[in-house]
């Protein structure tokens, strides 16, 4: 049987750790995040059922890496999901993405690669706020089991 255990002291900045503390080291880091979103396509130059307008319940997961702050935090998952509602969910989501993507055939393999350039682009725009963060991988999910991913080594030449 576990036990259960009721805190008797929260620990208390200034007194039970001090500031400099909170940093505990000074690697870089991965953080992820994951979002779902739904959108109808098709896809053109294909024959298969593809090249009819279908929808999609797609997931994308998210790498970032960089340097904690003298917090401890790398960047807040709050950040990353203010940045995806914001400047990249609202292209994607319940849209007919060939409509609303810039000209490309609609594919996985597409898609990932737009998706990963507008999240390094926002983090570029933050680079004061984050310490060296940046984008290690995009994966986006158009079923359960198929996947397309973006990663850094491939997109970014430095």
């Amino acid at each position: 049987m576990y036990g259960f255990r009721i805190v008797e002291k929260l620990q208390k900045i200034n007194e039970d750790i001090k500031p400099e503390e909170l940093k505990y080291h000074h690697k870089r880091v991965l953080v992820s995040k994951e979002f779902t979103f739904d959108s109808a396509h098709h896809l053109h130059c294909y024959e298969g059922k593809c090249k009819n307008l279908h929808g999609h319940t797609y997931k994308v997961i998210f790498g970032i890496s960089g340097f904690v702050d003298e917090r401890g935090l790398m960047i807040d998952f709050g950040d990353i999901k203010e940045i995806w509602k914001n400047e990249i969910e609202i292209f994607l989501d319940h849209k007919y993405l060939n409509e609303t993507l810039p000209p490309m055939n609609t594919t996985a393999e597409n898609m990932v690669v737009w998706i990963y350039e507008k999240m390094s682009e926002s983090l570029r725009n933050r680079k004061e706020q984050y310490i060296g963060a940046r984008v290690e991988f995009v994966r986006l999910f158009e079923t359960p089991t198929s996947y397309a991913e973006a990663r850094r080594e491939w997109m970014e030449v430095e």
